[in-house]
């Protein structure tokens, strides 16, 4: 699954999120998973209740990367693309998550490939700074089929750093599933006209 076949209804830059944009419009839940820095894997065991699953869709050399944001011009070549799907233990999907390593990372951190990432990462000590590039809603013909569930879908990508270089970037789609655990993924409304994405959902 390409993300070039996610198409975007609204999407937000970092100097977007900066400054609070739409964040007020979703329920707290939802916020903090769309716009923290904390795993999302592990906010999902959380919230659901039951740990969560890793099922890993492909993991090889990264053939071209015209379909990934431009920030992964700042992870180190040559990539390895990986993708999985991230699982509530009864079957349904909770999430998509694309990523891109430099081949020697995956090499020395993602040895068991069905781990999430954040449990390999953990597991070695290893100190990360999230860095959010962009949250957009969108949607996507192959995700409604992954899912079983009809969009828009939220995502977001970011760079994670260590020692002050770029490590990885993720993209990370969310299924409505979520509304279950979450609240209602649908903007509430009265907001502001700058929010694109919230008059596309009312």
């Amino acid at each position: 699954m390409q993300p070039a076949d996610f198409h975007p209804l609204w999407q937000a830059d970092a100097t977007a999120l900066e400054r609070g944009l739409c964040a007020g419009h979703l329920p707290p839940a939802w916020v903090m998973l769309l716009f923290g820095d904390g795993s999302p894997t592990r906010h999902l065991g959380l919230a659901t209740g039951r740990p969560v699953g890793v099922e890993v869709v492909s993991m090889a050399a990264a053939a071209g990367d015209r379909h990934a944001p431009a920030a992964v011009a700042a992870v180190g070549a040559p990539r390895i693309r990986r993708e999985v799907w991230l699982t509530h233990p009864g079957g349904e999907r909770l999430a998509h998550a694309v990523s891109w390593w430099p081949q020697a990372v995956v090499d020395a951190h993602l040895r068991d490939r069905t781990l999430p990432i954040w449990a390999s990462l953990a597991d070695r000590r290893t100190e990360l700074f999230r860095d959010l590039r962009g949250v957009s809603l969108g949607r996507s013909a192959l995700l409604e089929t992954g899912f079983g569930r009809r969009g828009p879908f939220w995502r977001r990508h970011y760079l994670f750093w260590r020692d002050g270089r770029p490590l990885t970037l993720i993209v990370e789609t969310f299924s409505p599933a979520l509304d279950s655990w979450l609240g209602s993924s649908q903007a509430r409304p009265g907001l502001p006209d700058a929010c694109p994405e919230c008059a596309a959902r009312r």
